[in-house]
């Protein structure tokens, strides 16, 4: 296969910078490469050999940036993981379902070869009869109670639907888990942060957690030609919370389930808090993903266990004070 023309969206984000540089570093061979974002990059953060497009998924117009650097590979990244004070369902389900619905159209309008998806565990979602290993095969039920489990299960059917309807546009899908890196920080790493780490009485709230590095690795795989299909991402094996607890040196809060989703659904209204009572499922129903066909059947190993990468941010933590 000749060297491959990418596209990026939202590039500069988490993962779209660490990727940008990696394709700009030469991990893998490419002929351009084009890094599109809705926020301009700084010149001071630019890498020589790549292509910047200002580009918003919601809009019209990417058919024609694929068409003009004859594109054959998309990796779509666009997302809000985690909203800002700003944002609602409604501007989330705009970047997120219809960002994508844009992003699949243009890919099909310009010929694109193949389309490299960032999806997530949580489009399994947060439930009680959760099996204790998520494989591929199985439904995705995402809730519709948190919007980001819901978008990412809408675009996984969007995404199905597409397969079975153009097949000569090539599909990579990874379904990623926790991702941690020694600049991430979102609302879980800000649990783990806490004095105290919150944990539901009765549940393990198991998590399974990818370095960010190794997200970037698995997608430099997608580009160059790792098989398609769908992938759940993530590092081998299981951290509960009160072995996280243990690993920070700290002991959990415990809480009974229905006492926290009370104090949620008083704070949230007062505009103490800008979680609900739906969040405890979050906490409680942790989907644990199966890595096994992304090893076996994709070809990729991350290098980092969910442990490793746990230590490793730990680590980076007490570098950075």
């Amino acid at each position: 296969m000749s060297a491959p023309s990418v596209l990026v969206t939202g590039a500069a984000g988490m993962l779209g910078r660490g990727l940008v540089t990696a394709l700009a570093a030469r991990r893998i061979e490419t002929r351009t490469v084009v890094a599109t974002d809705l926020r301009r990059v700084a010149d001071a953060e630019r890498h020589p050999g790549i292509v910047y497009a200002e580009h918003d998924v919601r809009a019209p117009g990417l058919q024609a940036l694929l068409r003009a650097h004859a594109v054959d590979t998309v990796v779509h990244l666009a997302s809000i993981v985690t909203p800002g004070p700003g944002d609602d369902r409604a501007k989330a389900y705009a970047v997120d379902v219809e960002g994508t619905r844009h992003v699949l159209d243009a890919c099909l309008a310009a010929g694109v070869r193949r389309l490299v998806v960032s999806s997530s565990g949580a489009a399994y979602g947060y439930h009680a009869d959760n099996p204790p290993r998520l494989t591929e095969d199985m439904p995705l039920r995402g809730n519709d109670a948190f919007a980001y489990a819901r978008h990412k299960r809408l675009v996984e059917e969007m995404l199905a639907r597409a397969r079975a309807a153009h097949p000569e546009l090539e599909q990579v899908v990874l379904r990623i888990g926790t991702i941690l890196g020694a600049h991430v920080d979102n609302q879980i790493t800000a649990l783990f942060e806490r004095a105290r780490p919150l944990a539901i009485r009765g549940s393990d709230s198991p998590f399974v957690f990818v370095w960010d590095e190794d997200v970037v690795g698995a997608i430099l795989h997608a580009i160059a030609g790792g098989p398609p299909g769908v992938y759940n991402l993530a590092g081998d094996g299981v951290l509960t919370m009160a072995e996280i607890a243990a690993r920070l040196g700290k002991r959990c809060r415990v809480v009974p389930a229905w006492l926290l989703q009370a104090a949620l659904a008083l704070a949230k209204p007062l505009g103490l808090t800008r979680y609900g009572p739906e969040q405890v499922g979050f906490l409680r129903w942790r989907p644990v993903l199966d890595n096994t066909r992304l090893k076996t059947v994709f070809g990729y190993v991350p290098r980092h266990t969910t442990a490793q990468a746990f230590d490793r941010w730990v680590a980076s933590r007490c570098a950075s004070r």
